[in-house]
């Protein structure tokens, strides 16, 4: 300013500054921003929701009303507390985000079950950044991707992994963990606790008889009967085949386990509804109780399976408390199963041999060979009734069949090389063993071994190992036959028979049961049913063998009646190898 003329100005003095770099970086940013809009706009599962320094909305993306429902018209200017989070978050929320914007404190990435529009909460793995920090206007934006069907895929798989896919009951492995969980709880509370173990009596033969399709939906109809009759907090569960875990929990005593099972056994008295037939099966119940009976789950399992098992024995339909002697039973087939195990690498089997003879002349046909066991440990000696079941749970029956068929080779090629009368040995063959890929591979190599044919021996097998055979078993089983092998059904009218199934199986002989022979004299409906199966056999050109005849009354009935041959204590008693010689010789 001119200061003679204060009106008047003198000059203008000013600066230019050349701002084309920010003017260009401020484009450049609000094109990034726009991108970024349109990017996160587009993510149809990442929710993205900005927020002022109030914790109201100022951004709310399309992805954010899809997983929380709140349009943008609604959501836009409410409180983040009072639209998302859940009541009980809501306070620490709200300091979390003070500390933030304050003291620079930042919000960490975690999971959260954050609030929908109508109640429900969404699982979301939530993220934090926030802008203009420094400034008074800060912003943050939380980034929540949603973890919905993450969860149900979780939990799908938790489901499969714990359900049984056919009953949609929990399965062993959940069984397993909430009878752990329910102990500790007893333990806790001083309470009792019952497990019931419920296995259908001859399901096999539903299967066998009426296919698999029969067999499943009789396992939905009775995991549906049982459901109905327990307690809200009982547990039911399909432990496995036909096999179902009750879990009763905070008992007062035996009687109301008792009452339970009386129920159970009751639906078992109604009919089941199978391929528009109606027809009774029945079930076996074992019991244990914590604490009288073990304290943990293995035991308990384990102790209502024997008894159970002596449910069975003791003729199936029927329910047994397990018992101390159960327990000392569960010892000795142990000690026994050891002890198998260690004779198989010793010398205590030995066979010895029952003769077979025919009814027309009483010369021997052929003999039984049967399976001794004499341990060293002289406590546990057992009879082959009682050492064998044991071996069939186990790959024992595997190991002793074969030591039985070498063996039985072994004597036979002793006995041709002595120059003894040509004999046929029998051999009884498990369903465990058969079973076995690699069965007549080894009874070919052990046969061609000692020079012998497959005429010279005969198999023994259960119907119900024939039953369950597949058709490549039974290939080779006809193959065995064609080659001159005996095959015979062993044990034939004992509980569940089929007549029908014999004309589609490859066998020779059927060997009667000696329950059926000992009755039959006196009783007339088993004379009824023995003699249909001679004639029926003879029909089909079977050999009919009795089997345990030990009077002459059952002699004189099972002649008279066409049996073509006969075995058992009236004739001759199982011998060892070198008095069977002597009897031949003679």
């Amino acid at each position: 300013m001119n200061p003679n003329q204060p009106d008047r100005v003198a000059r203008i003095c000013g600066t230019l500054k050349d701002i084309h770099q920010r003017k260009h970086a401020e484009l450049e940013y609000r094109e990034n921003e726009q991108r970024f809009r349109k990017l996160i706009e587009a993510l149809p599962t990442v929710a993205v929701q900005g927020y002022n320094k109030e914790r109201e909305v100022i951004y709310w993306n399309d992805a954010s009303r899809r997983v929380y429902g709140y349009s943008k018209q609604e959501a836009l200017g409410s409180k983040l507390e009072q639209l998302i989070i859940p009541e009980p978050m809501r306070e620490a929320v709200k300091a979390a985000h003070q500390a933030w914007v304050n003291e620079g404190q930042e919000i960490p990435a975690a999971e959260l079950q954050l609030l929908h529009k109508d109640g429900h909460l969404v699982p979301v793995f939530s993220s934090h950044v926030m802008l203009q920090q420094d400034s008074d206007s800060p912003e943050m934006f939380c980034v929540d991707v949603d973890l919905t069907e993450q969860h149900e895929t979780a939990a799908e798989l938790k489901r499969l992994a714990t359900r049984d896919l056919l009953t949609n009951l929990p399965n062993r492995r959940f069984l397993e963990d909430e009878l752990n969980r329910r102990l500790a709880e007893a333990e806790r509370f001083g309470q009792q606790l019952a497990v019931l173990f419920v296995d259908l009596d001859l399901f096999k033969e539903v299967n066998d008889s009426m296919g698999h399709n029969a067999g499943d939906h009789l396992l939905q109809q009775v995991a549906d009967r049982l459901k109905d009759l327990l307690r809200h907090y009982d547990t039911l569960s399909r432990f496995g085949g036909d096999e179902f875990i009750i879990i009763l929990p905070n008992v007062t005593g035996r009687h109301e386990v008792q009452a339970v099972a009386d129920k159970v056994m009751a639906e078992f008295e109604q009919t089941f509804r199978l391929q528009e037939q109606d027809i009774y099966v029945t079930a076996s119940i074992g019991m244990s109780m914590y604490p009288e009976d073990g304290d943990s789950t293995v035991e308990l399992l384990k102790y209502a399976d024997a008894a159970m098992y002596q449910a069975k024995d003791s003729g199936r339909n029927r329910y047994r408390f397990f018992a101390t002697s159960m327990n000392e039973q569960l010892n000795r087939q142990r000690a026994i199963a050891g002890a198998l195990r260690q004779s198989l690498e010793g010398d205590d089997f030995h066979l010895v041999f029952q003769p077979q003879i025919d009814f027309n002349d009483y010369h021997i046909q052929a003999c039984e060979a049967l399976l001794r066991w004499q341990p060293n440990d002289t406590s546990l000696q057992a009879m082959p009734s009682e050492f064998i079941p044991i071996a069939e749970r186990s790959d024992l029956m595997i190991r002793l069949g074969q030591w039985v068929i070498r063996s039985a080779c072994r004597q036979l090629s002793k006995w041709r090389a002595q120059g003894l009368p040509h004999i046929r040995i029998d051999l009884n063959i498990s369903g465990k063993q058969l079973h076995q890929s690699s069965f007549f591979n080894f009874l070919n190599e052990v046969l061609d071994e000692y020079g012998l044919q497959a005429s010279d021996f005969g198999i023994e097998l259960t119907e119900d190992v024939l039953t369950g055979a597949d058709s490549n078993l039974l290939a080779q089983l006809t193959h065995m036959r064609d080659a001159g092998m005996k095959i015979a059904v062993d044990d034939f009218g004992s509980g569940y028979s089929s007549l029908n199934f014999l004309k589609h199986f490859s066998v020779d002989t059927l060997k009667i049961d000696r329950a059926l022979i000992a009755k039959a004299p006196e009783s007339a409906k088993e004379q009824a049913i023995l003699e249909a199966i001679v004639q029926l056999g003879h029909k089909l050109n079977l050999q009919i063998v009795a089997e345990g005849i030990e009077t002459e009354l059952q002699a004189v009935f099972c002649k008279q009646l066409g049996c073509d041959q006969a075995q058992g204590f009236l004739y001759h008693k199982p011998m060892p190898a070198p008095q069977l010689a002597q009897l031949l010789t003679s």
